[in-house]
């Protein structure tokens, strides 16, 4: 895609941030929680949801004011600086497009968006606007995380060869009755798209460009239009191999998110639920993080991980002039392409190659 380059929002100097928030429920506490945790540099004015009941409930928690809708946040006064979309991933382009029309900076969850065109269409709005796109990817903060990321840009795995990643999780159908647009095409996307979002994005961002993908999904024992299951093989650019097995069905919890990377010069494996253990940590040489292996390594119950206020820290950050998006629309493209891949795959019945587009 073509590269605009627009004159920028101007920064914000002098008071705090002012944040919308489109969407309450079930991962809307992580964001609350997170402006919170900088509420000396941000604040949050205005809350909307379809519900009545999430958003009034949202309103009275944080005492942002409660919009009947979009339109309605974004012409909120003050004016907020930056709309956090937190809504079924299906909406998120239009309403990311939205939000850079009135001028507000645009903080989508994952993923950007289920289709192709969207995410290209939600980056060129943005760029045309002069507005900054975020996208969430806060489980790339996380201790373990950061440890693996530190030790490729040291180089010192050498040569990787292969790499695996397992998310065996647990989704009853309960869950995916509590919304109807939950386990559509349209809104949401099965396994692969939703739950295991932030794992496809490690297969880019830690081991690097990807050549191309083979895929096979299922749907096995939900009653959904998406897959519960899936199977991906993976050859990167650089020759090394991989794959990566995603299910929603583990009886009867969530078990394992995984990633094990096997190198010339050294092995890792991150486990427990979600990539919050470090289990297998052996390099050929030494290094002062290895003493820090142990510490990087932390105990939790949710998939989401503890990365939303670090994530945060670099948005406000960025607003303010201070520095420069860790996650803009253009990097959150390249998990999307992945997953866009991943379905063409699993649909036709063939190796897919990347990039999608030249």
């Amino acid at each position: 895609m073509s590269l605009i380059i627009p004159t920028r929002v101007r920064p914000v100097t002098d008071r705090k941030i002012r944040f919308g928030l489109v969407g309450c429920g079930r991962i809307s506490a992580n964001h609350i929680s997170s402006i919170e945790a900088h509420a000396d540099r941000a604040e949050l004015v205005a809350v909307c949801d379809v519900s009545p009941e999430l958003m009034l409930a949202a309103a009275a928690q944080t005492g942002a004011t409660a919009c009947d809708s979009l339109e309605t946040l974004l012409s909120h006064q003050p004016p907020v600086d930056a709309v956090i979309i937190a809504t079924p991933s299906g909406v998120h382009a239009a309403q990311a497009i939205a939000c850079a029309s009135a001028g507000r900076h645009v903080i989508t969850e994952k993923p950007m968006a289920t289709r192709w065109q969207d995410g290209k269409a939600m980056v060129a709005a943005c760029d045309m606007a002069g507005v900054h796109l975020f996208v969430v990817k806060q489980n790339r903060r996380n201790p373990t995380l950061q440890h693996v990321k530190k030790a490729m840009q040291k180089h010192r795995f050498g040569k990787i060869y292969m790499v695996t990643v397992n998310v065996f999780w647990s989704r009853p159908q309960s869950y995916y009755d509590s919304s109807a647009w939950r386990g559509t095409w349209e809104f949401d996307g099965g396994a692969f798209m939703n739950q295991a979002s932030h794992y496809v994005d490690l297969l880019d961002w830690l081991i690097g460009p990807v050549e191309s993908v083979q895929a096979y999904t299922a749907t096995l024992a939900r009653n959904i239009q998406v897959e519960d299951t899936g199977v991906l093989s993976i050859r990167w650019r650089t020759g090394a191999l991989g794959s990566m097995s995603v299910t929603m069905l583990t009886y009867p919890k969530n078990l394992e998110g995984s990633i094990t990377i096997l190198g010339e010069k050294g092995t890792v494996k991150l486990g427990g639920v979600a990539v919050n253990k470090i289990e297998h940590w052996e390099f050929e040489d030494s290094d002062p993080d290895d003493e820090l292996v142990q510490q990087a390594s932390y105990d939790t119950t949710s998939v989401y991980g503890f990365g939303h206020p670090l994530y945060y820290d670099n948005v406000i950050s960025s607003l303010r002039g201070e520095a420069e998006p860790e996650t803009d629309g253009r990097e959150g493209l390249h998990s999307l392409e992945l997953l866009i891949a991943t379905y063409l795959s699993a649909r036709d019945g063939r190796r897919v190659a990347l990039p999608l587009e030249y």
